[in-house]
């Protein structure tokens, strides 16, 4: 039996005496996308925080394909294969586009230590970062500065730096917020090919984005999941209306 490439039993963290998370279970297979929706304060970030080891747990288990990461640096966590963006887009904005990729390629390419190595000579470097740039449509703003593209561009760019490490599970966090509609089905349009044959976490509010993109979403309401299925499953189940999904699809509209 293939072992489930995210899996939470029991997660919960708190903040002083303030529970955040409550007892998360949720299991997400090899390939699957999986959207993660809820109210604002419904605890998406700091699951999102927990999972990639920027906070400690107060209670339960993380696996990674079947192994234990709770407790291990964010930095080992990406180095077992999971790779994350944040709702702030961080990239280094004076290093040329194709710099920036260059730099997340480095630890995956076997570089790590090697402070004497003269990065612009490698052949093979330049070539994985030059690949990337053609799939996430930016080879023609190649020799710019990252901080002069437009905002879509820079979370495209992001989304560049995500995969460049090789990691099988990508977790986005509001890959579209602040975008126009175009912007939008840019970079939806993206995603689904960049994270074609992995395993995508994301986080979102633009239920349009949720439902054109998920293949399971999982709904956070006060730190609980109070359901997860398929999108149409999702839609219908009034738990979800009453708690969430009826006010947010009118704010969509």
């Amino acid at each position: 039996m293939t072992a489930a490439a995210l899996e939470l039993n029991g997660l919960r963290k708190s903040f002083g005496k303030t529970e955040i998370i409550r007892g998360v279970d949720l299991s997400i297979a090899p390939g699957e996308r999986h959207a993660i929706i809820g109210p604002n304060g419904a605890g998406k970030s700091t699951l999102f925080n927990l999972i990639t080891g920027r906070f400690p747990t107060s209670g339960g288990k993380i696996s990674l394909h079947g192994h234990d990461i709770v407790g291990k640096a964010p930095f080992e966590i990406n180095r077992m294969g999971l790779s994350r963006s944040f709702q702030i887009t961080n990239i280094f904005p004076k290093m040329s586009v194709f710099e920036n990729v260059r730099c997340s390629l480095l630890w995956s390419k076997g570089y790590k230590y090697s402070f004497w190595t003269m990065v612009s000579k490698s052949q093979e470097l330049t070539d994985a970062a030059d690949a990337i740039l053609e799939q996430i449509n930016l080879t023609a703003r190649r020799e710019l500065p990252a901080g002069v593209l437009s905002y879509a561009e820079q979370r495209a760019l992001e989304i560049g730096i995500t995969m460049a490490g090789g990691a099988d599970v990508i977790m986005l966090d509001e890959p579209t917020a602040g975008m126009s509609h175009s912007e939008t089905d840019y970079i939806v349009d993206l995603i689904r090919k960049v994270t074609e044959n992995k395993t995508l976490i994301m986080v979102e509010h633009d239920m349009g984005v949720v439902f054109g993109l998920a293949d399971y979403i999982s709904v956070l309401v006060y730190g609980e999941i109070i359901a997860t299925g398929r999108p149409e499953e999702v839609r219908a189940d009034p738990k979800v209306q009453e708690a969430y999904l009826g006010a947010a699809l009118e704010e969509d509209h």
